[in-house]
């Protein structure tokens, strides 16, 4: 079982980018497969973007690619999501969630097939 932290939230404005990191207690990490979701006020948990436990194999919500880059450091056990050309309808609290990998691909994009997740971090994007 892993144990997630994410951070690198704030405030920024629009256009602007953040990078956020998962970081990841546990020696088996680079045995799950890792996801980013959002969550905006109001609005139901949603999909962002999603990486293989090698890092080999990404997935990416359509309104966020070419925005948003997924990438993984195994070593340091540290998932990271680099937002960039920011909007303000990006404003919201950021996840991480993590599954071991013969059950994450399965279905990488859904949040119920992660059973472990973050506290989330807040980006906040002004206009």
């Amino acid at each position: 079982q892993v144990q997630l932290v994410e951070s690198g939230g704030g405030l920024v404005q629009a256009g602007g980018s953040l990078r956020l990191s998962c970081a990841a207690s546990g020696r088996t990490f680079s045995s799950y497969g890792v996801g980013w979701f959002r969550q905006a006020p109001g609005k139901e948990r949603e999909f962002v973007a999603a990486i293989s436990s090698s890092g080999g194999v990404t997935y990416y919500a359509d309104r966020m690619r070419g925005r948003f880059t997924i990438s993984r450091d195994n070593a340091k056990n540290t998932v990271y999501l680099q937002m960039a050309s920011l909007k303000p309808e990006d404003t919201a609290v950021y996840y991480c969630a993590a599954q071991y990998e013969t059950t994450w691909w399965s279905k990488p994009r859904l949040t119920d097939n992660y059973t472990t997740w973050g506290q989330g971090t807040q980006v906040t994007v002004s206009s």
